[in-house]
Formats: C-alpha cells, sequence, structure tokens
C-alpha cells in the first residue's frame, strides 16, 4: 500500500479515536480492520502528519484517609492483571474531580480488573458516602454476579465507612484496601482516571457539571468500553474482550 493511502488510513483511526491514540494503539487497530503495516511505518506516517496520541498529566489525590475505620486487608496485593477466569470477581474502584465554572464534580467508579470495563459509575457535586455507593449499587445491579466478588479500594472515609460496608455485605462483596499513601495498591483505577483526564478533561474547565457528566458518560459508555483498545487485553477493547471469553 502507498504511504499516502496508509496515512489517510491511519488519519481516519487517529480521528475515530478522538485524537487519543499513539502509533501503538493506531497500529493494533489497522490491523484489527485486516491492513497490513508495520508498527515503526505507522509511526513514521503519524509524526509525519503530525499525529499523535494523548500523553499522562500529573493529577491531585482526592483520599481522605478515615483515622477510625476499622482495619480491612488487601485481598488484590497489586495484582491487576487481566485474567479470564476471574471476570465478575474482582473490582476496583476509586473516585476523582473533575474541574467545572460550577465547581468540582466527583466521579466513583467501579472497574472490572479481568476486562478493564468500568461496570459501574456515580458523580455528584459533594464527596459523601452516597457517591460510592451509588456507583457500587449500579454495578451490582448490572452485572449481577454469579458469585463471590472483591471490592478493592483505597482507605478512603467513604470507601471504609460503615455504610458502604453494609452495602457491600447485601450483595456477598468482600471489600478489600490498599495502604495508605500507595498509590501502586490501586494502580488500576488510578490509571484509568489518568486516562479519563488525558483523553477528555483536559485542563480547562468545563462549563457546567451537567455538561461534564454527559461528556463523561458518552466517554466511559460509547468509548471505553465499546471501543478503545487495550494493550493489556491484546488491544482489544473490554466488550470485545468479554465478547470473546463468552464465545
Amino acid at each position: 500500500m502507498r504511504d499516502t493511502e496508509l496515512t489517510e488510513k491511519i488519519a481516519k483511526v487517529h480521528e475515530t479515536s478522538r485524537g487519543n491514540h499513539g502509533s501503538p494503539r493506531v497500529h493494533a487497530a489497522l490491523q484489527h480492520d485486516g491492513e497490513r503495516c508495520g508498527r515503526r511505518r505507522a509511526a513514521r506516517l503519524m509524526r509525519r502528519s503530525g499525529l499523535q496520541g494523548r500523553h499522562r498529566r500529573r493529577g491531585q489525590r482526592t483520599t481522605i484517609p478515615d483515622p477510625h475505620a476499622g482495619t480491612r486487608p488487601d485481598l488484590v496485593l497489586r495484582d491487576f492483571q487481566p485474567d479470564p477466569a476471574t471476570v465478575d470477581t474482582r473490582w476496583c474502584g476509586d473516585i476523582t474531580y473533575i474541574p467545572t465554572q460550577e465547581g468540582w464534580l466527583y466521579l466513583a467508579t467501579v472497574i472490572d480488573i479481568a476486562s478493564r470495563r468500568v461496570v459501574g459509575w456515580a458523580t455528584a457535586d459533594h464527596l459523601r458516602t452516597e457517591l460510592v455507593t451509588d456507583a457500587l449499587r449500579t454495578a451490582c445491579r448490572q452485572r449481577r454476579p454469579n458469585g463471590p466478588v472483591v471490592f478493592h479500594s483505597d482507605r478512603g472515609c467513604q470507601h471504609t465507612s460503615r455504610e458502604f460496608a453494609n452495602l457491600a455485605t447485601e450483595f456477598g462483596i468482600s471489600l478489600s484496601v490498599g495502604r495508605t499513601g500507595q498509590c501502586w495498591d490501586n494502580a488500576l483505577a488510578e490509571s484509568f482516571f489518568a486516562t479519563l483526564k488525558r483523553e477528555l478533561i483536559g485542563d480547562r474547565p468545563w462549563p457546567s457539571r451537567a455538561a461534564a457528566r454527559t461528556a463523561i458518560f458518552d466517554w466511559i459508555e460509547a468509548w471505553f468500553n465499546i471501543r478503545r483498545l487495550h494493550s493489556s487485553l491484546g488491544y482489544r477493547s473490554p466488550a470485545e474482550y468479554e465478547t470473546v471469553l463468552a464465545a
């Protein structure tokens, strides 16, 4: 294939990814479409066209530890590798903030560790415990796990609250927590937020909480879960990965 034709296909893939994909994911998308092209060639043509993926930027943490929270074990131990046998058996989650011109919008997530799919999420203009209970309740009602589930989080006061523990017990979920101040103990949730802020949120505040929530809904449900290629899943999307497992 001539470079001109391939560059047009690369530009289309890059546009479809909302400008997020770098050369590894663009190359994987081309392979998915049956195009024969080396990764170095794809990278070279992207550079020539001025195309590049978005890069991570540092954020700030919102975890507020509860000094009175009871001791809970770490049942994950930094093992966030995808495992086809553990879909809907190990979840993780966290809270982040999105700046808007109306003030902060807070986002709580529940992510399936095996498939990387966001199985539950909630937003609010506050950091009360109901933010994380809404996200967990949504995950349980949407996924309806057939067996026991471990939910892993940091030691923030919302996730270590009695209210959250009661809800987890109601749905048969075992709670797991990482160590205080150790971001790698909840690396998958941290990585998701870094991707969200790099690919969607950017550096400027959104005009309103409603606008930010609508954009988050579209990004999670129409892009991240369904179409975004994950290197840890063999450059499949979470939905495609789960479909292959179910076949």
